[in-house]
């Protein structure tokens, strides 16, 4: 009889802890259909030229495009990455995207519907470096049906914003952009550092140039020493000099940080969370496995 009320109470704390875990999998997906914004048209879907039609089929399906009539399709080519980054027009593009474009102050949102197959670029790298090219206001989902690193798929972002009304972007900005994301990516395989510091380390400096407004390098190069010890976070000389030209390139390119203050903001309170959650779950999964291990040496004494 004991045996039989342990297996039982045994049973019921792993449902309840799957239950705990997995809760939000039962909330309702459903979403209500969303109109058109007529002052910036059809949202645009862009696929990597590289897709076959069996692969594209299955970005339309993870991007929702279930009505063709009610967006618009554009392929992202080799030229285009020469175009926008100086790329290589040889390269194999896979990462898709669909660019939404919202009115002036709705902020930039980025949704990696394949987070899985998007291997080296978080959702706050795709945030700081479309700011810096100038994307300011607009819902970006990205997706690809294999694994690929999600560099290319800036490309696509940029050409689908041009395609829309209203001004192009500006190419030195698209082009400094990229090479921030290649930096954020090279910084994040360093031994030491994560995505999300390097993260943090990228938006902090940008609010810090918002403040302070620097006119020389030499003040570039004061408030990348400060971020760096502030978020003790300790670079070889040679990737710090690689901080420092990037912002100095910024600044030369008089890019206004101060207009994206508020979305820099919120990038700031994403990347805390996702550290805190980080720090969280290793929390919870380490009680979790503290308990049972309790339970075992529990039942063990009642038998020994």
């Amino acid at each position: 009889m004991l045996r039989r009320s342990l297996k039982w109470f045994a049973m019921f704390v792993v449902l309840s802890l799957m239950f705990t875990i997995n809760g939000t999998a039962f909330a309702d997906s459903g979403k209500e259909e969303e109109s058109i914004n007529e002052k910036f048209g059809l949202p645009i879907v862009v696929y990597g030229e590289a897709l076959s039609e069996a692969q594209k089929d299955k970005v339309r399906e993870l991007l929702e495009v279930t009505d063709p009539s009610k967006v618009e399709e554009i392929t992202v080519t080799g030229e285009d990455l020469v175009h926008y980054i100086k790329g290589d027009p040889h390269s194999n593009m896979y990462s898709s995207a669909k660019i939404t474009r919202k009115d002036a102050g709705e902020g930039l949102v980025i949704n990696q519907v394949t987070p899985e197959n998007i291997t080296e670029v978080t959702d706050e790298m795709y945030s700081n470096a479309l700011l810096t090219a100038g994307v300011e206001d607009a819902v970006v989902d990205v997706a690809s049906p294999v694994k690929v690193s999600g560099h290319s798929a800036l490309v696509g972002i940029y050409k689908a914003y041009d395609q829309g009304e209203g001004a192009p972007l500006d190419q030195e900005r698209t082009e400094v952009a990229n090479d921030e994301l290649n930096l954020a990516t090279d910084l994040a395989k360093k031994e030491g550092l994560d995505q999300d510091k390097v993260s943090e380390l990228l938006t902090e400096i940008k609010k810090e140039i918002a403040e302070q407004n620097p006119a020389t390098k030499e003040e570039i190069e004061q408030i990348v020493d400060d971020k760096l010890k502030a978020l003790e976070i300790n670079l070889s000389p040679e990737d710090r000099q690689l901080l420092i030209d990037l912002f100095e390139r910024m600044r030369a390119l008089n890019i206004n940080f101060d207009n994206v203050r508020n979305q820099l903001e919120d990038l700031t309170s994403d990347i805390q969370k996702r550290i805190d959650e980080a720090v969280g779950n290793e929390g919870f999964l380490q009680s979790v496995s503290n308990f049972f291990k309790e339970l075992i040496d529990s039942i063990k004494g009642l038998f020994s």
